[in-house]
């Protein structure tokens, strides 16, 4: 039986994503070329050019497309609000715990 080995994804930042798409806008490099010296697939150098061009990504946002600033920006907000929802929480819990205790 064969052992199924699950690739890791890489992250990349948002520096380097926007870098590796100057490389083709800008540069004149074709995607292939790109891809092939900095080590990444061309689907996802794709993704990078056409978010940095200004065409419309699918996202989770009812298909509202985003260039790669805003949509780091939409991760950063969806996470502090993920913190925010639990502090809140937190929050109420101990709010009914010392109301029980001054009674």
């Amino acid at each position: 039986m064969s052992n199924p080995i699950k690739h890791k994804r890489p992250k990349y930042t948002l520096e380097f994503k926007k870098d590796a798409a100057k490389l083709v806008i800008e540069k004149g490099y074709t995607h292939e070329q790109a891809a092939t010296n900095l080590g990444i697939s061309t689907s996802a150098l794709g993704r990078w050019v056409r978010t940095e061009k200004g065409t419309p990504i699918k996202t989770t946002v009812k298909g509202v497309g985003s260039n790669l600033d805003e949509h780091a920006e939409l991760l950063r907000l969806r996470k502090e609000n993920d913190q925010l929802r639990m502090e809140r929480e937190i929050l109420k819990k101990a709010a009914v715990f010392f109301a029980k205790e001054v009674e």
